[in-house]
């Protein structure tokens, strides 16, 4: 980061005083073919890249991101939209926001939109011509933009980094994106200092210059006051309706709602778990495929989501195709968004135990894999001896021959801890055949 700011300056901004906005253009859209093209790896001088926008373009293409087509939307619509976001804390802030950019943005070609922590779009709002343009890229009240979902964005990737950032044109991952730029920073509870959600002003290049960058800081500095004016009045916290899933270990699964700690069944705890992973929701032939291939049917899962509507809250999820409707969070997503900044002692912590250890939906095992085989690649990208360690002691690591073998690379050869390590890896080598 220290080359970076040498080089670009402040590495937050996208076009610096001075620049050729053509030729910063043309040298981005190559940069960005050379990495689409690359397959694997960086793929493009990382000279030609801010490394903000480097690390999140390889983020978009290891989650699968398509960087030709803004697929269909996880779509919000109608009642479940409008109950969703008059209830979220992020309305509360939406009169500041109207007043310091939305009433200026008319003919202008800019858009105002306010997100969810998710990077679902809550309003959007602005020049009506801007607004039918980004129909084309369903840039649309109701949609997700996390960058998970479509790549790197300002709102997704301020979100995903929890910093205001600059994305200019050909720095979306997504190419459909490449004629706008954007800039966006979160919001966080004044109280808590979660993320609650992001604001962002989308147009053209004009809008990734340094002084809209301060002007979008300056409005989440005026919405936070208003948060905290509100707080002041009311006993009742931003964030205290929304539930949260643990799974790890071998205990029984519990949804924390509202400070309380409620034990749910396996059965409920999996289909919350699918849920969250599927925010564009699930028909109940797709949800029961997930749970028990070929065993459940339709009525099936239409009788267990009556029951976990009980659990869970009949506001809380919808139908047709069931999805999650409110902000909701799991130990799952907490290792992922560890894993994500590149803290793996963090991610180690939190990763307590195996996703629903007694589970054998399909759907988990394929959850439950993934976690590990991401934490484990952390570690050996890490080449941490503390963290090997720990992890070959855990109950994710103790047969983890790749792991074993990692950790004795960083033991003196002449110490008794390494012949202890190379003893081990011969027992399971052993156990194993080899």
């Amino acid at each position: 980061m220290a080359r970076e700011q040498a080089v670009y300056g402040n590495p937050w901004v996208a076009v610096r005083p001075g620049d050729d906005v053509a030729v910063l253009a043309r040298r981005l859209s190559s940069a960005h073919q050379s990495f689409i093209d690359a397959h694997d790896g960086p793929g493009t001088d990382d000279s030609r890249v801010r490394s903000v926008v480097l690390e999140s373009w390889m983020r978009s293409r290891n989650n699968g991101v398509d960087p030709d087509v803004v697929g269909a939307p996880a779509m919000l619509e109608g009642l479940d939209l409008e109950s969703y976001r008059s209830s979220h804390p992020m309305s509360l802030i939406r009169p500041v926001v109207r007043k310091l950019l939305v009433e200026d943005a008319a003919e202008t070609g800019l858009l105002i939109a306010i997100s969810d922590a998710h990077g679902r779009l809550l309003w959007v709002e602005g020049d009506s011509a801007a607004k039918d343009r980004a129909l084309s890229m369903n840039f649309v009240e109701g949609a997700d933009w996390s960058e998970d979902r479509v790549g790197t964005n300002a709102p997704g990737t301020a979100l995903a980094l929890d910093h205001s950032v600059q994305i200019f044109g050909s720095e979306h991952f997504n190419r459909t994106v490449h004629d706008w730029s954007c800039s966006a920073a979160p919001v966080h509870d004044p109280t808590t200092g979660q993320i609650l959600g992001a604001i962002d002003i989308t147009g053209g290049p004009r809008v990734a210059v340094p002084e809209v960058l301060s002007l979008i800081r300056a409005t989440v500095a005026a919405a936070e006051s208003e948060l905290r004016f509100h707080l002041l009045n009311s006993p009742i916290p931003l964030t205290a309706s929304a539930p949260r899933l643990e799974t790890f270990g071998g205990g029984r699964p519990t949804l924390v709602r509202g400070g309380e700690r409620i034990p749910i069944s396996q059965r409920h705890a999996e289909i919350l778990l699918l849920l969250s992973e599927h925010p564009e929701g699930l028909s109940a032939d797709h949800l029961a495929v997930l749970l028990d291939e070929g065993e459940l049917d339709g009525v099936t899962i239409r009788a267990e989501m009556s029951r976990l509507r009980k659990v869970f809250g009949a506001d809380r999820l919808a139908s047709r195709p069931y999805r999650i409707i409110t902000e909701f969070a799991t130990d799952v997503d907490d290792v992922r968004k560890a894993l994500d900044r590149g803290d793996a002692a963090t991610a180690m912590r939190l990763y307590s135990g195996p996703v629903l250890s007694g589970s054998t939906a399909p759907g988990i095992d394929a959850i439950r894999d993934e976690l590990r085989t991401r934490v484990q690649a952390a570690l050996l990208r890490g080449d941490d001896a503390t963290l090997l360690a720990k992890w070959t002691t855990s109950v994710h690591g103790r047969e983890d021959s790749v792991v074993w073998e990692a950790y004795l690379s960083t033991l003196d050869p002449q110490s008794a801890l390494y012949s202890q390590v190379k003893a081990k890896i011969d027992l399971l080598d052993r156990q194993l055949g080899l």
